[in-house]
């Protein structure tokens, strides 16, 4: 009921054009909605979470081109107060976290914090400091609060996976709309960036980002939605998949398809036969769905294109201009010992280079938190990744496996997108923490029939 009246209110103010009324009132009143919810229903908290991430930038866009102006902080600064509650957790539970396997949190929450210290101590306070600081600490909190709850596990699995099904419908079937008729508040929002990689503003010109900040951000949430629908259940799968993927082909994010290709490889040979012989009947059942649309104009032309550049990589300006940005910063970033900290320029004696903060996961680590910064961070998750891959019940539940396997995507994007921060991280390290959740639950499921025994 909360979140319905919240809802009803919000879509109210912006059909009456009330944008400048919800300035202050949206990232207010859905951190108080979000604050209910985390002490009367933990389970919705979580879904309330996931879908702020879907829409709340899409929400703030619309606030913005009504009000005329862009409002302060970055566009999904909202989901990231709403994440942020979960820090209640975190200092909740902290204390007995080393002694439920909470140790891989710990390590890498060691390593941002030090980046975030660095960043103090260099007299870096300010909003945007503290939104970009957020931007690092929160996504492995959110995660260590998922991982906390795993005595609950299967209803958060129920929910994380009702959620994701419908917010591939609502992302995909938005990214349609938006490449098609380019609503007024995206053109604002396109118009007032400085990145010339989103394509026009006009329709049939656009780059899909959907409800998301980016068609990066976009790939990523929705490369994650389509591999959990691959293990679903349910006839609105289906319909999901259909907008899904278009839309996903329409963002032309060639890292986020690079990273669906490996969440699929190690999605499928992680089931049992029968479980495999179902993805495959539902992967094909998909491409019988998607193929015409996606061969159908307007959709076809820009879908092969970026199709073809994969075997056109020689003449691809963004994968040469990432090449050489990278043999221009690499070697340097490996000196990075102490690092710049969160929200410091990375250093005044590199090279000029096209290459972007966003178009790397590697040397915004390694510049940002150094190595002592980088070492805790990266072995929490390769400790993660050990505990997720050495539960063996994840061959009896697909949803424990398709987490596992977006992990792996995600990562597989490290080289091309920086997916330890912001929008990306989230989905990273959400889950990591229903993986450990799920590892944990059926750890203690083991104990348990031990001591039965």
């Amino acid at each position: 009921m909360i979140i319905g009246i919240w809802g009803l209110f919000l879509a109210l103010c912006l059909l009456i054009r009330g944008g400048r009324f919800l300035i202050p009132l949206f990232p207010l009143g859905s951190v108080a909605v979000g604050l209910f919810l985390y002490f009367r229903t933990p389970v919705l908290y979580v879904e309330y979470t996931w879908w702020f991430y879907f829409v709340g930038s899409l929400i703030r866009r619309i606030i913005d081109q009504q009000s005329g102006y862009v409002t302060p902080g970055r566009w999904g600064t909202t989901a990231l107060l709403v994440a942020s509650i979960s820090l209640i957790t975190l200092i909740r539970r902290l204390p007995k976290a080393y002694h439920q396997d909470g140790v891989p949190f710990i390590l890498s929450l060691l390593g941002v914090t030090y980046g975030c210290l660095v960043g103090v101590v260099t007299g870096r306070l300010s909003l945007q400091f503290a939104i970009g600081a957020m931007g690092w600490v929160i996504p492995p909190v959110f995660g260590f609060h998922l991982f906390a709850n795993w005595r609950n596990y299967p209803q958060y699995r129920r929910t994380i996976q009702r959620v994701f099904v419908w917010g591939a419908l609502v992302m995909g079937g938005y990214g349609i709309f938006q490449y098609c008729a380019a609503p007024e508040w995206d053109r604002f929002y396109l118009n007032n960036l400085t990145a010339t990689s989103f394509g026009n503003p006009f329709p049939f010109e656009i780059r899909v980002f959907s409800t998301q900040n980016s068609p990066q951000d976009f790939g990523v949430v929705m490369m994650a939605s389509l591999i959990l629908l691959l293990g679903g259940q349910g006839i609105a799968r289906f319909p999901a998949s259909g907008a899904g993927y278009v839309a996903f082909l329409l963002s032309a994010a060639r890292s986020a398809w690079l990273g669906w290709a490996a969440a699929f490889l190690a999605f499928l040979p992680s089931l049992k036969l029968k479980f495999q012989i179902r993805l495959v009947l539902t992967i094909v059942l998909i491409v019988v769905m998607v193929l015409p649309l996606a061969n159908m104009e307007p959709f076809a032309e820009p879908i092969q294109q970026r199709l073809e550049s994969f075997s056109e990589a020689e003449s691809d300006v963004s994968f040469q201009d990432r090449s050489q940005g990278y043999q221009a910063l690499l070697d340097i970033a490996l000196t990075e010992f102490v690092g710049s900290g969160i929200g410091g320029r990375l250093s005044r004696r590199l090279p000029v280079t096209t290459i972007g903060g966003a178009d790397s996961g590697i040397l915004p680590l390694l510049f940002t938190l150094g190595w002592f910064g980088t070492l805790p961070y990266v072995a929490g998750i390769f400790l993660m990744l050990f505990r997720l891959w050495m539960t063996k019940e994840s061959r009896q539940d697909s949803f424990s496996s398709a987490s596992r396997a977006i992990v792996m995507g995600c990562l597989a994007q490290v080289w091309l997108n920086n997916i330890f921060a912001g929008e990306m991280a989230m989905v990273l390290w959400g889950f990591l923490g229903i993986g450990m959740m799920a590892s944990q639950y059926y750890a203690h499921q083991r104990q348990s029939r031990v001591l039965v025994q």
